[in-house]
């Protein structure tokens, strides 16, 4: 895949090029004895009766995370889609499990390592991150998840860059500080508590820092204007939404002419948007769930896999574009005395009150009919009526009574990696 920033294109082009990829692939799967092989198999796909890109989305059946984890379980203990002999495989990593409870680890050749990190050189080259001048600080200590290591080893590759694992906040403040940071890499969650502590908290003003540019990816939080807002406003420096899961690669990227506005790496996926009850694609201004097919990341390829992202289908100069990023879950939504609640959407509220700290949302059954309530801390110079106006803000928000409590100072928990700020009680 050839790194290009440019939002126009032939789509006739990109189209061809997608099904020169595609057919490759599905060919190859059909030759093997895996987990497409069978799928193939069980639902009477003849691939050499494929001849566009329509025969597919037709004929193929999407891919479910319950049918990898199967799959995991059935061949141990990294399923049995690998394209390749198992010597060929470099790089492991594994998804973050919060959505299943157990994690799926995945393997890659350096063919496919390769065709991801050029996916995120375009999400740098959409940031207009410029080589010699911009220095970037990955806050992030290195785990498991793709993502730390597709970024950094992607921008290692055009630019300088700062590893910041393995430190505490300020540690990482003064380290942005003292080297001229100009570029900060992490989550919308992490962004803000560093934010938070400049100044007074840490010692580090906001002048000895240089860094103009956030970009952040592994939560919506980089795409909801209030917590995008509050970020911009404690850096004084622009925010740029990225997207990506572990299951497929980097996915999408923001570009300085759209904010908000996700352009999906097209020459790497084929991307639908579909309607989650019919599985039928959305027209534009539609919003449905973002579905994928790898189309670089071959020796570990997936077909149709439903994402579980909720996301507005766009277009723009022949390209697909998500209008406000990626809105929510899927499966995030609950309802409340017949209210349809996102967590994205609280979290909205919540972020424009300044002097809210750290939050947690619980959920439990009350009279077998689900309630929420706000557990939140504040800041020590937060107004002593902020409670008591979050709680009249979410009730205008939503037409629903949520209360809010205030959690003792330090008491819930923080996070560097994607955030949990929604947790389910038992009755």
């Amino acid at each position: 895949m050839e790194p290009d920033t440019r939002l126009f294109i032939d789509r006739a082009r990109l189209r061809a090029c997608q099904w020169r990829k595609l057919r490759s692939i599905v060919l190859h799967l059909a030759t093997t004895d895996g987990f497409y092989s069978r799928k193939f198999h069980e639902h009477g796909i003849r691939v050499t009766s494929l001849n566009r890109i329509e025969d597919f989305v037709q004929q193929m059946p999407f891919t479910h995370k319950a049918e990898l984890l199967q799959d995991r379980l059935a061949h141990p203990p990294f399923g049995s889609n690998l394209t390749r002999p198992f010597e060929h495989y470099t790089r492991f990593c594994q998804t973050s499990g919060t959505s299943s409870g157990l994690p799926m680890a995945w393997l890659d050749t350096s063919e496919s390592w390769e065709a991801m990190l050029a996916c995120w050189r375009r999400v740098f080259q959409g940031a207009d991150i410029q080589r010699g001048r911009d220095r970037l600080f990955f806050a992030f200590s290195f785990g498991p998840f793709l993502g730390f290591w597709t970024a950094f080893e992607a921008a290692a590759r055009d630019y300088l860059v700062i590893p910041g694992g393995g430190l505490s906040s300020q540690a990482r403040l003064e380290m942005m500080a003292r080297y001229g940071a100009t570029c900060l890499c992490c989550t919308p969650t992490y962004a803000l508590r560093l934010g938070e502590m400049i100044g007074a908290p840490s010692g580090v003003e906001r002048m000895a820092l240089r860094v103009n540019k956030i970009i952040v990816a592994g939560e919506p939080g980089g795409s909801i204007p209030e917590v995008r807002a509050r970020i911009e406003q404690l850096w004084d420096a622009r925010v740029y939404d990225h997207h990506g899961m572990t299951e497929v690669g980097p996915v999408s990227y923001e570009i300085t002419e759209r904010p908000r506005d996700l352009v999906v790496i097209e020459e790497a996926y084929l991307a639908e948007v579909v309607d989650p009850a019919t599985g039928l694609e959305v027209p534009e201004g539609a919003h449905g769930e973002l579905v994928l097919t790898t189309l670089d990341r071959a020796a570990c390829p997936l077909l149709r896999y439903r994402t579980g992202d909720w996301v507005c289908r766009g277009e723009h100069g022949g390209r697909l574009i998500l209008p406000g990023g990626v809105l929510s879950r899927v499966d995030d939504m609950v309802v409340v005395r017949g209210v349809n609640i996102y967590p994205s959407a609280i979290e909205a509220v919540v972020r424009q009150f300044p002097g809210v700290v750290e939050f947690m949302v619980e959920q439990k059954k009350v009279d077998a009919m689900d309630e929420l309530e706000l557990m939140v801390e504040v800041a020590e110079d937060a107004p002593k009526n902020l409670l008591k106006r979050l709680e009249t803000r979410l009730r205008d928000t939503f037409s629903l009574r949520i209360p809010v409590h205030q959690a003792s100072p330090g008491s819930l928990p923080r996070h560097e990696f994607k955030a949990r700020r929604w947790r389910k009680l038992a009755a």
